[in-house]
């Protein structure tokens, strides 16, 4: 029986994800695991891209900022006092905070972007904020969705890794 990525399946995806340069800026080296069907496991149009598709099948989806991880914004850049932080330091780190008005679920994971004398600077956009993304994926398995899995709206098998 020749399955196909249908709602309510749970699809293993080999992918990659370049920049419209041709960059690679996720290799994807851990395969995704999501659930299909409108869970929001997955950007929508990859997830329409994929619906009836066949294991060994590949798509190519082109999204746009918006239709990935948003657009870069000016506000989510913070420079905060050097002495705030830990004595080991170095850019790429990542800290949690929340906006200064926020509720308690507002936080925003901010990365280390520049470490000056003083300063340091946190940016709590997504690293592929602001860029057109290509995403490849080939589907490398098909199985029907537990009742479970269903009901809470994504995969229990511990590989649950977002694209």
């Amino acid at each position: 029986m020749n399955m196909q990525v249908v709602k309510n399946s749970v699809i293993n995806l080999d992918y990659h994800v370049t920049n419209t340069e041709g960059e690679v800026v996720d290799e994807g080296r851990e395969a995704l695991v999501y659930l299909h069907g409108g869970y929001d496991d997955i950007f929508p149009k990859i997830e329409e891209a994929l619906q009836g598709k066949g294991i060994g099948e590949s798509v190519q989806v082109k999204l746009q900022p918006d239709e990935a991880f948003g657009d870069y914004d000016a506000s989510l850049v913070q420079i905060e006092p050097r002495q705030d932080f830990p004595k080991e330091l170095e850019v790429g780190m990542q800290f949690e905070g929340g906006p200064e008005d926020g509720g308690e679920d507002d936080f925003v994971i901010y990365r280390v972007t520049d470490v000056a004398d003083d300063k340091v600077v946190l940016d709590g956009n997504h690293p592929l904020a602001g860029m057109a993304l290509i995403f490849t994926c080939t589907v490398t398995a098909i199985r029907p969705a537990s009742a479970e899995e269903i009901e809470h709206g994504h995969v229990h098998n511990g590989d649950e890794d977002e694209c």
